[in-house]
Parts: C-alpha cells; structure tokens; sequence
C-alpha cells in the first residue's frame, strides 16, 4: 500500500502486489508508465491540458480479476466494452477532474468532472466495490460512482483543504486529514472519531492493521509537511484514543510510504519512508499499545554516484512479497533508475554505488562525434568550469589595494537600496556608459543573491526587465556556478501564467547563447535540460495550427470589411444637391455682377419675370434687334450666352 507524498513531491507509485510498473507524473505533466523488469519506457500518455492542469497525486487501482471489474468504467461511446484487467490508473490534476487511465488500452478511460472546483490533493480507490473516492482543497471530500461517472455523495470534510485520503482494509472507514485527522463511517457520512497532534498540513495517512476497530487492534499512521516524525494511532472501542501511540523518527519529511500490514499482535508492521532528503528508513514494530520513546529505523539506505560527491535522491520504494527484497527507483524524474535489491536489516546504514550520470547521460557515436578527449598525465591536474579553483588568483597593485581597503572601510549599500536603483527612471539609467555598466553589475549581483537566497522578490524584479542587451550583459556576468540555478529557476517561471514566458524566454536564449560550452560539459545535461525541452515542445506544438487560424480569420476580417465598403458606397444618392442656371445678358447687365460666386441662387426666378417685362416692353424694335435677342435665346438654350465675352461687348 503505497501513500502520496507532500505537494512538492512529483507523483509517484508502484502497481500493487507485484511491483511490475511504476508510474510516474514528471513536471511537464506526461504520464509515463516504466516497466520495472525490462527496466523501459511501457507507456507515455499527455492530457489535454497538462499545462494548464498539472497532475498533483496518483493511485492504482485494487487488483481483481477480469469478472470483478465494474461494468462502467469507459468513455460513454464505449459501451459493451470492459477492460481486459484491472490495469488502471486514477490521476487527480489541478482543475479538479479525475482522470482513469487503462494500461491495457495505452489510453484514457474516462474522465470524472464536476465534483470539485479546487485541485485534487488524495484519490483513494474502494477494494470491492466500484466507487472511487477525492478529496480536494475546496475542502469537500466527492464519492464517485464509475459505473456512472457521476458524483454519488459529496460532503464537506474540514474547514481547509483535504490533503490525504486513506480507506480501511474492509472498506467500511474512510480518513481524511487537513489540519486534523477525521475517521467517517462510509455508510452514514459521520464522523466516527478525531484525531488532533499535527501541527502543519497532514500528507500521508496509511491503515496498518486489518483488524476491526472494536478488538482494539486498528492503527494508523500519520505523517505531516515540515514534521520528522510519523505518529501511529489507535483506534479504541471506548474513544480514548485522543494521542499518538507509537512515532517513527525520521531525517526529514515522508514524500512516499509503502508498508506490509500487520493481521495479528504476533506479525510485526514493515514500514519503507522515502524522505525528502532522498534517504530510505525502514522500520519493523509489533503494535501492541502505546511506547513512549520514539523508535529509530532498523536500516537506513542511501544512494550514491560513483565518486561519491553527491547523493542521487530516492524516488519511490517497494516492500517486495517475499520480504526479503526491496524495489527501488531513484535518479531523474525523466529517465529514472529502478532496481530490485535484497536488504539486510543487520546492518544500521547501507549506501548503494551506481553509476547514474552514465545511464541518463545521451549516448553519442564515436566514429560520428567530432569531440576529442585530451591525453592527460597524472600529474597534471584539470579543472572544470565552476569548480573551485577554475579562476586564477587576482594579484593586486599596491595603488589597487589601498583603494580596496578605501572601499571596504565604507558602509555597503542594503539589498533594498539596490532594488530602489533598479527602479530607476530611464533616464537616469541612459545617462551614460558607466551608468549602464554598473546597473549591469548590480543586476548581476542581485541575480546571484536572488538564487542563493530564493528571494522571490528579488527575482520578479529582475525578471521583469524586457531591455535585450541588459538581458545579454547580466547573464554574461554570471559565474559559471549560477547557471544551473538561473535555469532551474527559469523553467519553474515558465510553467506559470502563458504570460510570464514572453519575458522568460528572452532570459533562456540569452543563457543557453553565452554559457554554451559550460553547459556543454556538464555530464547530466539531459537530466538538467530535459523537463525544459518537453515544456517548450508542448507549447510549440499548436504554433503552427494556430497560424493557419490566424491566416483564415484575417482573409475572414477582410472580406467582411470589403464588403461593409461596398455598402456604403452603393448608398451614395445620385440626386444634385445644386443646379446652376444660366441668366440673359440684358439680365446679367443690369446686376453688373456677372458670374460671381457670391450671388445667391434663390433670386434667380425674380429676375427671370423682370426679363420678360423688359422683352414686351422692347417689341416695338426693328427687326434685327428682334434677331439679335432670339440669336441670344439661342446661346441661351446652349448654355455659352453667359460665357462669351464678343457677345457682351456688342451688347453694350
């Protein structure tokens, strides 16, 4: 019976009974079944939105056989069709859905949604019957049908978030933990009893008994974040069971518990706690009341590289049925290690030598690589970037040295001052090349500060910069010993809001171009760059369909919009606005304001009836000024009368 770890943990455990797969959700949020004996890669699965919904814990299914499993546990355009076995995997993500997965089909078996409206913390599966339970940090705990795939029963647990789950052996007691431990009876929905000596968040909750609670024989364990202690209750028939009976000490916090369970007084529990620190403990006791002093592992064990300079962190661990061996994953979340090996429990600390950097490490043709390995003496001695003693030792003038001791005998400036000149205006910072210098320095210093200290502060502020070449400058200035550190942090900024990767992205190609030959003789660069390649793979993946998107909705846009012009072009009325007519010369005389732009055009019919006064009182001329006058009807009718000047002279 494996248990999940604290929330920085990455998700992990081994199949029941046989320890055959592990499966395991790295950062990127793939899911990736290794096979324990062939020692590969079984299965990779990426849900939809593994960005956006990270997987925070994982559980397998309870073995049964082929005529034990539910009815209803597939897609509802499946139906007739069952899994060939109980090969299934139940992932609790960030959004508050419950994915199923099938190792037999290599692909998702249902999806349960609508239970809960915060992360899933703990998923516990039922051993007979086909419920499945999660508890959540929007403080509930949802009772699933899977024969539906709809909520059965859903209830409020604790005041904050449910972070563990455990159920009884005989399915009938269910423990939940936030802040406190509460026993429900599963048929009722009632608190059974309370549990209260935590005093951070609980992470791990584990039945160590079979026995029923009325023979007085039912513990449990108990382990919490930041506590290196795991506390054994007992569940008493009179309700005097209100402090831990039994603690288990540890180096550091449980990320991952597995343990055989005890059916009588007479069988000792056996316990295997993988700690944060990456160590092994394993504890055997017989429960038979409390014991007042806390009890130390019989056997810790501890995995080392082969130069034996650093620890490799122990994943997940396996109590194995015959008691006799023990099952191992360690290494790198995306290619890690396992192995089977026996333990002894005579021996108080075991460390086990593996050559680990030789096993992630790409393997590269040598007749292909054009990569050289010099011929060294012993005597010689070789150094490595980042090492210390990489860089010579800076002799010092006499001049150099007085003004050090100047300098040094001044007040240094606070980490709060350097911030406040960060925030300097932009015109104070281009005032001049030694300004843009020493901003570059103080930016240098207080990225390597930020990354020794974790400052979160510190780091947003400089992270926040978008100048290029002030990007380029600071990470030039980086000791060697920083980069691994600026990239770690990096990739943990990029799994963040879409947003944060416009700025993030200029800080990785500013790294991965200065430091190149650093990174490039680092032996676990595949481990140290893996996660961020599969990150930027994934957001990659849709760049180039969302393109195609873009182009169809502009060519889209464009035609509506030539179409709207269209529109308002064919509304345009052709109907004048103005009609200007031509006057009669004999009219245009006596104005004496011939084609001026200032006459209004609404006295134009009044001077059309004086006209025709004027020609009645005229009929008594002779007959050539009776032609002249129809000559300049006439031109009149043709529109030039106005026009002509030869035709105003002889008028006058």
């Amino acid at each position: 019976m494996a248990a999940d770890g604290g929330r920085a943990a990455l998700p992990c455990s081994f199949s029941p009974k046989s320890q055959q797969f592990l499966a395991l959700c790295a950062q990127d949020g793939r899911l990736r079944i290794w096979n324990t004996d062939s020692k590969t890669l079984q299965q990779e699965y990426v849900p939809s939105a593994h960005l956006s919904a990270a997987c925070t814990c994982v559980t397998w299914g309870p073995c049964r056989s082929v005529q034990e499993v539910p009815q209803r546990k597939r897609r509802k355009c499946e139906t007739g069709s069952a899994p060939e076995r109980s090969d299934l995997l139940a992932l609790g993500t960030a959004a508050g859905s419950v994915l199923i997965y099938s190792t037999v089909k290599g692909d998702l078996h249902c999806t349960l949604e609508g239970g809960h409206s915060g992360p899933v913390n703990s998923i516990q599966w039922h051993p007979e019957d086909s419920v499945l339970y999660s508890g959540s940090d929007d403080t509930h705990i949802a009772e699933w049908d899977l024969q539906t795939g709809k909520v059965r029963c859903k209830w409020k647990a604790d005041r904050s978030a449910v972070s563990s789950l455990c159920i009884s052996p005989d399915g009938k007691l269910l423990l939940s933990a936030g802040m406190t431990i509460k026993m429900w009876n599963l048929e009722t929905k009632e608190v059974y009893r309370k549990f209260t000596g935590h005093s951070t968040m609980v992470t791990t909750l584990c039945f160590a008994t079979t026995r029923p609670p009325d023979s007085n024989g039912m513990y449990f364990l108990s382990g919490a974040a930041h506590d290196r202690l795991l506390s054994v209750w007992q569940v008493r028939s009179d309700g005097k069971d209100k402090n831990s009976v039994v603690s288990f000490t540890l180096t550091d916090e449980p990320q991952h518990i597995d343990l055989q369970t005890s059916n009588s007084k007479d069988e000792a529990v056996r316990l295997a706690v993988v700690c944060k620190d990456g160590q092994l403990h394993l504890f055997e006791h017989f429960l038979n009341g409390p014991c007042k002093k806390p009890l130390s592992p019989v056997c810790s064990l501890q995995v080392s590289t082969v130069k034996g300079d650093s620890p490799v962190p122990l994943l997940a661990a396996a109590l194995c049925a015959d008691r006799q061996n023990l099952m191992l994953a360690y290494g790198h979340h995306l290619q890690p290690v396992m192995e089977k090996t026996p333990f002894n429990t005579s021996e108080r600390h075991v460390c086990l030598v593996r050559d680990v950097h030789g096993t992630l490490s790409l393997s590269v043709d040598t007749a292909v690589s054009k990569v050289k390995t010099p011929v060294v003496n012993k005597q010689s001695k070789v150094l490595v970037p980042g090492l210390p003693g990489h860089k010579p030792p800076i002799k010092l003038t006499p001049n150099e040295a007085e003004k050090r001791k100047k300098t040094d005998s001044t007040t240094e400036i606070s980490i709060e001052e350097r911030l406040e000149q960060i925030e300097l205006s932009v015109e104070g910072r281009a005032a001049g090349k030694g300004s843009s210098s020493l901003q570059t320095d103080s930016f240098a210093v207080l990225l390597v500060q930020g990354l020794e200290s974790k400052d979160e502060r510190i780091l947003t502020k400089i992270f926040q910069t978008k100048k290029e070449m002030l990007i380029k400058n600071t990470v030039a200035r980086l000791p060697p010993s920083s980069v691994l550190p600026l990239l770690e942090e990096l990739s943990r900024r990029l799994q963040g809001h879409p947003f944060a990767a416009l700025l993030i992205v200029q800080w990785f190609k500013a790294v991965l171009t200065q430091h190149t030959s650093y990174l490039s003789s680092l032996p676990d660069l595949v481990s140290q760059l893996g996660s961020i390649y599969h990150m930027i793979e994934s957001r990659v993946k849709l760049y180039q369909q969302l393109t195609r998107l873009h182009g169809k909705l502009y060519l889209l846009m464009t035609q509506v919009a030539t179409n709207n012009s269209a529109v308002k072009v064919g509304n345009i009325s052709h109907k004048a606005q103005l009609v200007y007519e031509e006057e009669s010369s004999d009219e245009e005389e006596e104005s004496g304001d011939e084609g001026r732009p200032e006459d209004d055009s609404d006295n134009w019919e009044e001077d059309e009836a004086a006209m025709e006064v004027t020609e009645d009182k005229k009929n008594h001329k002779d007959k050539e000024e009776d032609e002249e006058e129809d000559m300049n009807d006439e031109s009149k009718a043709n529109g030039d009368s106005d026009l002509d000047p030869e035709n105003e002279s002889e008028e006058e």
